[in-house]
């Protein structure tokens, strides 16, 4: 990722902050993110058939955070998310490309569910910050 520099952020991360800001002050978001997540493939079901649900809704609370920090000020981010890239590589967990689109859109279902003030924007704003992230993860694989 190159180097970027904000002096403000960009629109579509103070609306992706507002939006995610209002999800996790509801306490079932990350809960109904990963029930339609578990419900849309059985591939996932089986990647996550281990899992220990608390600490990964921590992990994915964390990452939100950190992939919007990336899209704005990507080199202080790297690091980390090359890390989660090669944790998700074939090396590892070995998740595939598709998986990512189907993340996001039961990401995006579950904020639609739980921000009252998601519409079209909210939604463009999250594909705006998470795709450069999703991208990245998707070309390490």
């Amino acid at each position: 990722m190159a180097e970027k520099l904000a002096a403000r952020p960009e629109p579509a991360v103070v609306a992706y902050n507002a939006s995610l800001d209002r999800c996790t002050r509801q306490p079932g978001f990350l809960d109904r993110f990963y029930e339609l997540f578990l419900a849309s493939s059985e591939e996932v079901r089986e990647k996550f058939r281990e899992t220990n649900f608390e600490r990964q809704k921590e992990a994915l609370r964390m990452s939100l955070y950190m992939m919007m920090t990336a899209h704005e000020w990507s080199v202080e981010c790297d690091a980390h998310l090359e890390e989660i890239a090669e944790r998700h590589s074939r090396r590892q967990l070995n998740i595939p490309p598709h998986l990512y689109d189907l993340w996001l859109h039961c990401l995006l279902r579950a904020v639609g569910e739980c921000d009252p003030a998601y519409g079209e924007d909210v939604e463009a704003a999250w594909i705006r910050v998470l795709q450069p992230s999703i991208d990245l993860l998707k070309s390490r694989y």
